[in-house]
């Protein structure tokens, strides 16, 4: 083998992973809390990966999660690093503001409360 040179990746974060912060996992478990005491979800997983964190909240342990919250920084200058997914895979509401994107479930929560 000759001198085969490979470059060291200064600036770039080997294996970065994507997390939440204090205040957005505090504003999402707050949510969630909600929706425990009203009876309708009753688990949820935090998945951390390279390109994205995501929040999974489920009505029940074994099946596909109800809501996925997203948070995907490379689309931060785009539509916006926030994403709310539901069961079937269809993103309900993207955007750059975490209350925003969670609204619809906000107002689900309201309709469940007042039955």
């Amino acid at each position: 083998m000759s001198g085969i040179v490979t470059p060291f990746p200064i600036g770039q974060r080997a294996g970065a992973q994507t997390g939440f912060e204090r205040g957005e996992l505090m504003r999402i478990l707050d949510l969630y809390g909600r929706m425990v005491a009203a009876g309708h979800w009753r688990d949820y997983a935090i998945d951390l990966g390279r390109d994205a964190a995501i929040f999974s909240a489920f009505r029940r342990a074994a099946e596909h999660p109800e809501f996925r919250i997203e948070k995907r920084p490379a689309l931060r200058l785009r539509q916006g690093m926030w994403a709310l997914v539901n069961e079937s895979g269809a993103t309900l509401k993207r955007g750059h503001d975490l209350c925003s994107v969670l609204a619809p479930v906000e107002r689900k929560l309201i309709k469940l409360v007042a039955d």
